[in-house]
């Protein structure tokens, strides 16, 4: 898995926080990782973007980025309303393949979810996770919603024949209501695919060395780390007729 591809079942879901979760653990693996922004919004130029955080929490992990748009919007209409030149799928696929022959594992993380638009043509991280022949991870919330984005990006990954990794839970909660609860064994089934990890709340907020201890305890081992998806499940369980 040299190219692993982060996209959310929409936006502010966890994404850059996830996305340094599965860099520290593969760090802390003894593995060479870089990340890949393929197009950031809503920053200046002087800001921190994705990237950098995900340095800055996870440690020194290459980071590339290859366009910055100063509004908060799609990649692609914000290229348009700044009258910069949009990013297309295959520019970010070359850069990653790039990445890849200097790295052990590199994460492309996408803006937004899956089929928000880079370009006027309607290229999409889809388009660059096939030109890469990469499987897909999918960061979701835990609770009430969830179940319908999370299978409707499934769909959409196995319309279009592409490797869906898993599910990982950007942001669980501290008291987590029942349908959070319930949620931990029905995201799978929705998804065809496995449970690969769960953040805690404000994960994000954790001082840059708790985080890198901590990270591979929140994520599954196929992502470097020891959380036990069939453990959470029990303990997360709501008693019958809750």
């Amino acid at each position: 898995m040299p190219v692993l591809v982060i996209t959310g079942t929409g936006t502010e879901v966890g994404k850059t926080v996830t996305t340094a979760a599965v860099a520290a653990a593969a760090l802390a693996a003894g593995r060479s990782v870089a990340v890949l922004k393929a197009a950031q919004t809503g920053v200046t130029p002087d800001e921190r973007g994705d990237a950098d955080e995900v340095v800055w929490l996870a440690g020194p992990v290459t980071a590339d980025e290859i366009a910055r748009y100063p509004e908060p919007l799609a990649p692609g209409t914000a290229a348009r309303r700044a009258g910069m030149a949009p990013v297309h799928p295959h520019e970010v696929a070359d850069r990653a393949a790039k990445l890849a022959t200097e790295h052990d594992l590199v994460l492309v993380e996408g803006a937004g979810g899956l089929l928000v638009r880079f370009d006027a043509a309607g290229g999409t991280l889809a388009d660059v996770a096939r030109l890469l022949n990469a499987p897909v991870l999918v960061v979701a919330t835990a609770g009430l919603g969830t179940l319908n984005t999370t299978e409707l990006t499934a769909r959409e990954l196995r319309r279009r024949e592409l490797e869906f990794a898993g599910v990982v839970i950007g942001s669980w909660p501290d008291s987590p209501d029942l349908a959070t609860r319930c949620n931990v064994a029905d995201l799978p089934v929705v998804a065809g695919a496995p449970l690969l990890g769960a953040l805690p709340a404000r994960a994000g907020a954790l001082p840059p060395a708790e985080f890198r201890t901590a990270a591979p305890t929140w994520l599954a081992p196929r992502l470097d780390g020891t959380w036990d998806a069939e453990a959470f499940k029990v303990r997360q369980a709501p008693p019958a007729f809750a």
